[in-house]
């Protein structure tokens, strides 16, 4: 489903020359522990006024523990912390909030629109489950696994936490320190939610899932956040989440960022070429899987089954999200069209 990790380019600065220019510029990394496949989260301490951290890790003892330790190693504690900042939505990026807001009293900044989901987290959770179960269906997934898969997702909603966003931000915005102003922008595609910020003075960007330098992130598709907006109804049609996030790349590449923190992994150093290849990957993917629709029209599940065979069973939403989103491509290409006339949709190769 992701492309393997990129080579090593011996000419550019190592991952601890990297972390260190960040620690210089007052960013320390803190990767925190998960229970998820992707593996540990980074949380980044920037020591500045008011004391900020970036991002919580999944709420779990032993991020929690691990959190704490790694405060302790820049001389701070949970206590210190004065503003939590949130990129986006997941729960391995804001677990422990309201735990570290209890025993600081920090404030709370996130997007605007992230606002109302996460005052009910919960709820927003299973509006979401619901959400993915339908369209797992619509597209071809059989009926157990879409039930089984919501169970596993109805279980991990205890590592996520409700919170009430002190500090709502918008794209544009300033978010202003004593030492630094971190310029707000919405990057939607990994997740509806995704929110990076931009330190131009010192060329830095805190990047949260938006780029990844060892796996490309997996462009979900995510019920709308304006959903979840009191008394909001349901957005009609499906979100177009790769569209939205290769222009949401496009924005990014032209950026003169050094350096980019991202939410896992090690920094990235080159982030347009890093962008460029993530664009030819996603062109490549969607060229293999319109060859597949050669001989007749089939399903996101059929085509996500073919691609990856049981890790499209074990991983249903991930890989019909990375298969609706190339076919999303191929249409706008007008090489594909979706056929919306049974219970399950079909797309076809058109000539």
């Amino acid at each position: 489903m992701s492309p393997l990790p990129l080579p090593e380019d011996p000419a550019q600065p190592t991952a601890a020359d990297s972390l260190a220019l960040a620690a210089r510029a007052g960013i320390h990394r803190l990767p925190v522990p998960t229970p998820f496949l992707v593996g540990r989260i980074n949380c980044y301490l920037i020591e500045d006024d008011p004391l900020t951290l970036v991002d919580t890790g999944p709420n779990s003892g032993k991020s929690l523990d691990d959190l704490e330790r790694m405060l302790a190693e820049h001389g701070r504690v949970i206590e210190d912390l004065e503003l939590i900042v949130i990129t986006h939505q997941h729960m391995d990026h804001l677990g422990l909030l309201d735990i570290l807001v209890r025993r600081s009293g920090a404030e709370v900044a996130a997007l605007d629109l992230l606002g109302p989901y996460l005052e009910r987290f919960a709820e927003s959770a299973q509006a979401e489950d619901e959400f993915a179960e339908q369209l797992m269906l619509r597209h071809g997934v059989p009926a157990d696994l879409a039930t089984a898969l919501r169970a596993v997702g109805a279980a991990f909603r205890a590592f996520g936490s409700s919170g009430h966003v002190t500090r709502l931000l918008h794209d544009g915005d300033m978010l202003t320190l004593r030492d630094r102003r971190l310029e707000v922008m919405h990057r939607p595609g990994h997740s509806p939610s995704d929110t990076v910020f931009w330190d131009a003075e010192r060329q830095i960007l805190l990047a949260g899932d938006h780029l990844l330098a060892h796996i490309s992130s997996n462009p979900l598709v995510s019920r709308p956040l304006g959903d979840f907006a009191a008394g909001a109804t349901a957005t009609v049609g499906r979100p177009r989440a790769l569209i939205s996030y290769i222009e949401s790349m496009r924005a990014t590449r032209e950026l003169p960022a050094e350096l980019v923190l991202p939410g896992h992994g090690d920094p990235i150093v080159d982030h347009a070429q890093l962008i460029d290849d993530r664009f030819r990957m996603h062109e490549r993917r969607a060229r293999k899987m319109l060859r597949m629709l050669a001989e007749r029209p089939l399903s996101a599940y059929e085509v996500a089954h073919t691609m990856w065979g049981n890790i499209a069973v074990t991983q249903a939403f991930l890989t019909l999200s990375e298969v609706l989103g190339h076919m999303d491509l191929l249409a706008e290409q007008g090489l594909v069209r979706e056929l919306d006339e049974d219970e399950v949709v079909r797309f076809e190769e058109l000539a």
